[in-house]
């Protein structure tokens, strides 16, 4: 059976470089395999306090990231959040593909969702890097974060109802941080969703680059 085939329970791990990467890259995606009965785990490895607007106190994001993490439906015991420094995961590399061996070592994996190979940001290109190199033997698609991408191939669409789109939607809305930014608004959300859909012919969709792919 194809690991891709959501109707089945499947062990998945979601890899942010940031708190919120995960939910901007795939969260309706999260929104349908958590409803179809699959164990979602979920990875940030910097909670960005550096990036944090002037007043907010230190430990923000991780709040925050719990409660979006909580909207789309994954346990507590399945988040884990690193406090590495913003900008500058590729100083420790090696430690960032430790922890994904480790990771790999003690929670089954079928699919691994991830930043693009593609992706400009420093970090985000870090963490892809290391997930290939960790997971070089299980399925994984790069999430698209449009604003980071310089090019971008269409080659693997996940259908959603709006449902998904509205928890993706919901759980975005719990960066009460990062409120005001374009690629966190509502509006944003649903455009990107429905473009994908225009683009397979169904309503909503979120659009994934296919890095390994393993039947």
């Amino acid at each position: 059976m194809s690991p891709l085939d959501f109707t089945r329970g499947l062990d998945v791990l979601v890899l942010a470089p940031h708190t919120d990467d995960g939910e901007l890259g795939c969260g309706g995606t999260i929104a349908r395999l958590v409803e179809q009965g699959s164990n979602v785990t979920y990875v940030a490895f910097s909670t960005a306090d550096k990036s944090l607007p002037n007043g907010l106190p230190k430990g923000t994001l991780r709040k925050e990231v719990m409660n979006a993490t909580s909207a789309l439906g994954i346990s507590a015991a399945n988040v884990i959040a690193y406090e590495y420094e913003v900008r500058k995961l590729n100083y420790v590399r090696q430690d960032i593909l430790e922890h994904l061996i480790e990771i790999r070592q003690q929670r089954p994996t079928d699919i691994v969702l991830m930043p693009s190979l593609n992706d400009l940001h420093q970090d985000h290109s870090t963490v892809a890097a290391e997930g290939l190199r960790a997971f070089k033997n299980r399925t994984i698609l790069g999430y698209e974060l449009i604003w980071n991408n310089l090019s971008f191939n269409t080659t693997c669409f996940v259908r959603l109802e709006e449902r998904h789109v509205r928890r993706k939607a919901d759980a975005l809305m719990e960066y009460r941080s990062q409120a005001g930014k374009a690629y966190m608004s509502e509006r944003f959300v649903y455009s990107l969703a429905h473009a994908r859909g225009v683009q397979i012919g169904c309503e909503f969709a979120e659009c994934f680059e296919v890095i390994r792919y393993i039947v």
